[in-house]
């Protein structure tokens, strides 16, 4: 019970999950100072009440721990979503369609960008840069990143412009892919080679990116979201997010990790600690990213086996154990790691490397990102080694098929296949499960995600068949996957992921009951209301990809 200073804001609604061990029944809270104050019902809110008090009956509104996403890159996004939309290809006819449609009257010489683009698109055929030669010809600069943000397609004009005129050396496992005569085909595997095109594009103005990177967020706190895990720190991050807090607060929290790639010496490996000093009022660098592997669709994972087309074989690390060298390293000096690891060897060799490290358990549990294939043996050891399994339901639902003719299930084959994002067998076996979206990979809105997640297919489709349905969530474990699995899964679990006296006031107001709607019916409704830190950062209805 409050019994000094009245609260700054009362909230109440037709319920609240306050996902505590034990739920009360609880339909008002009070909010001092950022904070959760009190938890009660509609009988409190007249002792709470001061002059000060600002007080919203939110009706039918469903309240919940603010929700967290896992995985997402903001402030790439800004780079991988340039240009048209193409997630919605899904010929190659209707990708010179759209990419002529949005060349359409541009002078001479002018770039032309798309991103999103589905390998599924290319109905089992290399992937080449001849469509966007059919559609734009061959003097017009152009770059369209896939769907995975792993790989790319630069015309010949953009691969000149770039001097990228036959096979690269990386540190990492990427590659400018050649014919028969080395000539490149437009196909670039991984970020190092992708860069390679993306410095030579005509650079944006920081203010329209600092009005992009704002709107963005916007849309974020208006799809539920209160913070997000930051899966790099690349470029202008810290200047972006710093010149928005200059002109108010963010939206919603960020918790950045720099990427430490292949090839970092003890200076880089020195700067990423270094950087766990920075943050601002509502962001923070708090960890490291690595990649272990690519990606199955771009035959970059790193599988025991190799795919039916003989790819995935490699580490993104040349040396492997150089990756555990560093992952050590930066454990023993106290910061958080995320590792992307989607084959079955990569996971086996991050867990390993974990295991490794020394005994005493982190300030922060060591996380694995993405898990997509995941033999049986590893299930258990996420539990036993308290690794977090950060995994995106969306990947799953929207980008694999139930009959395995998409081109990731292809190349695994239907063993490998079979087993695909496990994400209630990790559960089952009491591991930590945090969910997000890896947008602009995904939508980023939770809401569809959660639904995702339990219906193992798109939200809103219901002609598509589930992908291994047995591995579907329930509603509570979909939301918990947002809130108190994301909490402890960054260290946050005695502040947040809980609506009790003391943790922080970061809600989120559901028009519906995300524990008792059905799944498509949650997706599509809209938030009632956003709080962190105990201001209001979204009212009313929206939603966005």
């Amino acid at each position: 019970m409050l019994t000094d200073r009245t609260p700054d804001l009362v909230l109440v609604a037709e319920r609240i999950h306050t996902l505590e061990p034990s739920e009360t029944g609880a339909r008002a809270l009070a909010v001092r100072d950022g904070r959760i104050a009190a938890v009660g019902d509609e009988r409190d809110v007249r002792h709470w009440r001061g002059p000060g008090t600002e007080v919203l009956d939110l009706g039918p509104a469903v309240l919940t721990p603010g929700l967290v996403d896992g995985h997402m890159h903001p402030v790439k996004g800004l780079d991988l979503t340039a240009g048209v939309d193409l997630s919605h290809v899904t010929t190659l006819d209707q990708l010179v369609a759209e990419l002529r449609e949005h060349g359409r009257g541009r002078e001479r010489g002018a770039w032309v960008q798309g991103w999103g683009l589905d390998p599924n698109a290319f109905g089992g055929h290399p992937l080449t840069h001849a469509p966007l030669v059919r559609a734009l010809g061959e003097d017009t600069p152009a770059l369209v990143t896939m769907f995975d943000g792993h790989s790319a397609l630069a015309s010949p004009r953009a691969l000149e412009l770039a001097g990228v005129d036959g096979p690269r050396r990386f540190a990492q496992r990427a590659e400018v892919v050649c014919d028969d005569d080395g000539r490149p085909t437009g196909h670039l595997l991984e970020l190092p080679a992708y860069e390679l095109v993306q410095r030579v594009l005509p650079p944006e103005l920081p203010s329209t990116r600092r009005s992009r990177l704002s709107a963005i967020l916007e849309r974020m706190a208006a799809s539920g979201l209160t913070a997000g895990n930051v899966m790099d720190f690349d470029g202008d991050s810290g200047e972006l997010v710093s010149a928005l807090e200059e002109e108010g607060e963010l939206p919603l929290r960020l918790r950045f990790a720099p990427m430490c790639m292949p090839g970092a010496d003890a200076a880089d490996l020195d700067r990423i600690v270094e950087q766990q000093r920075l943050r601002g009022r509502r962001w923070s660098v708090d960890g490291v990213k690595f990649m272990i592997d690519g990606t199955v669709d771009g035959g970059t994972a790193w599988l025991d086996e190799p795919d039916v087309h003989g790819e995935s074989t490699r580490s993104f690390w040349p040396d492997p154990d150089e990756y555990t060298r560093a992952l050590r390293h930066l454990s023993e000096r106290g910061v958080p790691t995320a590792t992307h690891a989607i084959g079955d060897a990569g996971v086996r060799h991050v867990l390993d490397a974990i295991a490794g490290v020394a005994a005493d358990p982190p300030r922060v549990p060591h996380r694995v990102e993405h898990l997509e294939t995941l033999p049986s043996e590893l299930v258990p050891r996420f539990r036993a080694l308290d690794v977090t399994a950060s995994m995106q339901p969306a990947h799953c639902a929207h980008y694999t098929r139930a009959d395995h003719t998409d081109n990731w299930s292809h190349r695994l084959g239907p063993r490998r296949a079979g087993r695909a994002f496990r994400c209630r067998d990790l559960r089952d076996t009491g591991a930590r499960l945090a969910l997000g979206s890896d947008w602009p990979i995904a939508s980023f809105d939770p809401r569809a995600t959660m639904a995702d997640a339990q219906l193992r297919r798109p939200a809103l489709d219901p002609e598509s068949s589930p992908v291994r349905p047995e591995q579907a969530l329930s509603a509570r474990m979909a939301l918990e996957g947002y809130t108190i699995h994301a909490a402890t899964a960054a260290g946050t679990g005695d502040t947040s992921g809980t609506i009790a006296p003391g943790k922080r006031a970061d809600l989120t107001a559901f028009t519906v009951d995300p524990l008792r709607a059905s799944p498509d019916e949650l997706a599509q409704a809209p938030i009632a209301l956003t709080v962190v830190a105990g201001r209001v950062a979204h009212r009313g209805g929206g939603s966005g990809r």
